[in-house]
């Protein structure tokens, strides 16, 4: 074997095609491109252009939206685990992490966790430390007598994510309303009862005569004044009538 000898396996490279070199090469005169027009200049992509009406892309409605804060979990089934642990490449004794998974190959990049499914078996006890887990998965670990641990990651800005436990609905509509009349009717119900108590120990206690002759009199009330001051208006107001009135001098 000589140094000029050596060359590439055949058909690992292939020539250029050289356009624009004659009719009989196939690629001459117009180069590939057909004739004149916009689409035989360079540098011209019509994609979606329908000669001026409104094209196919947005004739079409929009739905749904992306969700910028959507997280990503690698997903490992109990099948691949138990086949790297055969593989020598998972420790049994130890607690499976995130980080094992990755150091033995099961997953290529963190993400946002990984979430543990349950296609496959497992043959031994096992101890998972995963960020999230099917209701499957969890079963038949605790099955063979393992555990399964949720432990949040951190997202991707650094701060630890929670796991956030489900909040109760509140209630909409005609059932709002309907919790609303119970929630005044039961409450008009404690005031009355509150009322009644109140009433029922007023009445309980005995008033002995000692304590009515010594209590002092209460201030008339009032109308009790008006009533009494009004006989002397009416008086006062007949004396007046009873009088003669002066007759005006008349002027000479």
């Amino acid at each position: 074997m000589r140094l000029n000898e050596i060359g590439d396996r055949p058909g690992a490279t292939k020539p250029r095609k050289r356009r624009g070199r004659g009719i009989g090469s196939g690629l001459g005169k117009t180069s590939g491109k057909g004739t004149k027009g916009q689409k035989s200049r360079s540098g011209v992509a019509i994609k979606g252009f329908e000669g001026g009406q409104m094209p196919l892309h947005r004739r079409l409605p929009k739905r749904g939206f992306n969700n910028i804060f959507t997280k990503h979990f690698n997903e490992v089934n109990l099948g691949k685990v138990q086949s790297a642990i055969d593989a020598g490449r998972i420790d049994a004794k130890n607690p499976i992490t995130v980080e094992a998974l990755l150091a033995a190959g099961l997953i290529r990049r963190v993400h946002d966790g990984v979430r543990l499914l349950g296609t496959g078996e497992i043959k031994t006890t096992l101890a998972f430390e995963v960020t999230g887990a099917s209701a499957g998965a969890i079963k038949a670990v605790e099955a063979k007598g393992g555990s399964v641990t949720l432990t949040p990651r951190p997202h991707a800005s650094g701060k630890p994510v929670a796991i956030k436990p489900d909040k109760p609905k509140k209630p909409r509509g005609l059932k709002a309303k309907a919790a609303e009349a119970e929630a005044a009717k039961s409450a008009k119900a404690e005031k009355a009862k509150a009322k009644q108590a109140a009433e029922a120990e007023a009445s309980a206690e005995p008033q002995t005569a000692e304590a009515v002759t010594d209590a002092p009199q209460e201030a008339k009330p009032a109308k009790a004044k008006k009533a009494e001051a009004a006989p002397a208006k009416t008086a006062k107001a007949e004396d007046k009538a009873k009088k003669p009135r002066a007759k005006p001098a008349k002027k000479e």
